[in-house]
């Protein structure tokens, strides 16, 4: 079932999947303010709306992806005129505004930095520790990550609705600032000897965790001052990235404490 409303197009019974489809229905949304993850446009789609469409993401940084016609075919049979758009359910934040405010309080930031997270339940379960916890923000990238919806809201336990979530055109420069600003960039890998235990996270910290398939990214790597892994005794060599994240992140509450 279709309802039309002030100009958009939303698929009622896919609306938990959080997307709208159609060309002026994004449009309209993006200057209604609307937040918005990504938007699909079909590859070989070309012309002046479109144009105009694409013009109108990079003025509201929404980053766009050129996707063959099955892909939206498989998202909706619904006539999207070569554009989805996935929605956000929440605001993003500013990462200065929460690190400055941090700051002015007199506090040391906890940052956590979630490089390629995509599993959406991994994603939402934790954020639901690191509301709990006290971390100040959650750091995402604007491409290769997990989309906050209707299904990361719920796993989270609705944590997403009260822990700011900043989102980032690319990490390595954010995690640059960050150090110009200040923070100890501690990220979490096997590849050391160094255990969480030897970390000081009472400091103004940056806590990076990497995806289950490849770890952190290189380039991060590059620009992180320590590094620390959990230490493990079992059989098992390896932990479910949200337990992992929930490991470290409750160190760092324990020496903050």
């Amino acid at each position: 079932m279709e309802k039309r409303n002030s100009g958009f197009l939303i698929n009622k019974q896919e609306s938990e999947k959080d997307y709208i489809f159609g060309i002026r229905a994004v449009m309209e949304s993006l200057h209604a303010g609307k937040e918005i993850d990504k938007i699909l446009i079909l590859k070989e789609q070309k012309n002046e709306l479109t144009d105009e469409l694409i013009q109108l993401a990079k003025e509201h940084r929404v980053p766009i992806s050129r996707v063959p016609d099955g892909k939206l075919n498989r998202i909706t049979r619904k006539n999207h005129q070569g554009v989805i758009a996935y929605t956000s359910a929440i605001e993003y934040a500013s990462l200065d505004n929460v690190v400055d405010g941090c700051f002015s309080k007199g506090v040391a930031p906890l940052i956590l930095l979630l490089d390629r997270i995509t599993d959406v339940r991994n994603f939402g379960a934790i954020c639901r520790t690191a509301e709990v916890a006290g971390v100040h923000a959650v750091v995402i990238p604007e491409k290769g990550s997990a989309q906050i919806n209707s299904d990361a809201i719920k796993t989270s336990a609705g944590a997403l609705n009260f822990l700011p979530v900043c989102r980032a055109k690319n990490l390595y420069y954010a995690v640059k600032e960050l150090k110009k600003m200040g923070l100890n960039v501690v990220s979490v890998t096997e590849k050391t000897d160094r255990e969480m235990y030897q970390a000081d996270f009472s400091a103004p910290t940056l806590l990076v965790m990497g995806s289950e398939e490849d770890g952190i990214s290189q380039d991060l790597m590059s620009v992180s001052d320590e590094f620390v892994k959990i230490p493990m005794q079992g059989q098992v060599d390896s932990l479910n990235v949200s337990v992992a994240a929930g490991v470290v992140i409750y160190e760092a509450l324990r020496q903050r404490r």
